[in-house]
């Protein structure tokens, strides 16, 4: 049922102008007026800039609502929902599909709907997830980040292995999602299978990372240390990177780039979700709704380098063509990352 304000004006319609700056008086609706302007985000570190810069503001002006984010690990922000089940803090949280899984199973999420997000029907078809517990809002793509001073490009994921890259290379933990790139790499050159197979031969996966730990100069689980390292030239590449972390340094004039290796690409879908019984439900779904229209996601996919998943909206990332792109089977991922991460901490001695 479409509930109507007190002017008549349908929520959903309300929703769906809420960013159209000659709203005026219209730029939120009474019941937000009515309870606390804050609302705890979670997200991942790596989005930092973007939230600070273009999310933060734009949300205190369309929706009056003061944006207290907390950056960190899909696997952190878990935690925290579950944790704080009985008494949530966070009112939405930015997340990657697997752990989205993850989160849906523990029932920490409660469903998007189109009448209280009115720009969700804008979106793909393929960005909507479980009937609505979660949406995709944006989807970088990743490969390599390499450092310009000393790399011409990265042809071939095969490079990683490459003994002239002793001691030159740094992989994420499979704590992060991004990790999982790793693996699957791994798992395609250990079984010598396309990657829609690959993701499967766990085996052949870890075989083969065994085989690449000459090289490493260390795992991360902090991103943003590791991506200062290649900057500053300590290190050559760094795997499983994002379009959105790395073309954005790029384009301020650091000495790095992504390589699109030949072999394939991986899509990297960023999902938003509102917890179940967190704080100022109804200006969650007013922060949803933003982060789903063509404003904000015109803003972030530019930002971030990232393909939009709001079907009015064209900005955004190019994709490399002629390079096939990969997205795993997250439920594969998700009934088995754990013991991943266990075998693959004690193979790393980290």
């Amino acid at each position: 049922m479409t509930r109507l304000l007190s002017n008549g004006t349908s929520r959903r319609n309300f929703l769906k102008t809420s960013t159209i700056a000659a709203a005026g008086t219209l730029a939120a609706p009474s019941i937000l007026r009515a309870q606390s302007s804050e609302i705890v985000i979670g997200c991942a570190g790596s989005h930092t800039a973007w939230m600070e810069q273009i999310v933060t503001p734009h949300m205190k002006e369309a929706i009056g609502a003061d944006i207290l984010f907390e950056g960190t690990k899909s696997s952190v922000n878990l935690e925290k929902m579950a944790s704080n089940a009985d008494a949530p803090y966070l009112s939405v949280v930015q997340m990657d599909d697997p752990v989205m899984i993850q989160a849906v199973e523990a029932d920490l999420l409660t469903p998007i709907t189109p009448d209280a997000v009115g720009n969700m029907t804008d979106l793909r078809g393929d960005a909507v997830h479980m009937d609505g517990m979660w949406c995709n809002y944006v989807q970088p793509w990743a490969g390599v980040a390499y450092n310009t001073d000393f790399s011409e490009g990265v042809p071939s994921w095969e490079a990683l292995w490459d003994p002239q890259n002793a001691g030159q290379v740094i992989i994420p933990s499979l704590q992060n999602t991004e990790g999982m790139w790793t693996l699957f790499v791994a798992a395609m050159l250990g079984s010598g299978k396309p990657f829609s197979e690959a993701q499967y031969e766990i085996e052949a996966a870890f075989a083969k990372l065994e085989e690449l730990k000459p090289n490493l100069l260390s795992v991360y689980t902090t991103m943003s240390q590791a991506f200062n390292l290649l900057e500053q030239g300590e290190i050559s590449m760094l795997s499983g990177n994002f379009s959105s972390y790395t073309l954005p340094r790029k384009n301020e004039g650091v000495p790095v780039d992504l390589a699109a290796p030949s072999e394939g690409i991986f899509a990297m879908p960023s999902g938003i979700c509102l917890v179940k019984g967190g704080p100022n439900p109804e200006l969650a779904q007013a922060y949803v709704n933003e982060m789903l229209g063509p404003k904000m996601q015109a803003e972030i996919a530019d930002f971030a380098s990232s393909v939009p998943a709001n079907t009015t909206v064209t900005a955004g990332a190019v994709v490399p063509e002629g390079v096939p792109i990969f997205s795993p089977d997250w439920v594969f991922v998700a009934e088995n990352r754990r013991e991943w991460i266990e075998r693959f901490d004690k193979l790393m001695a980290i």
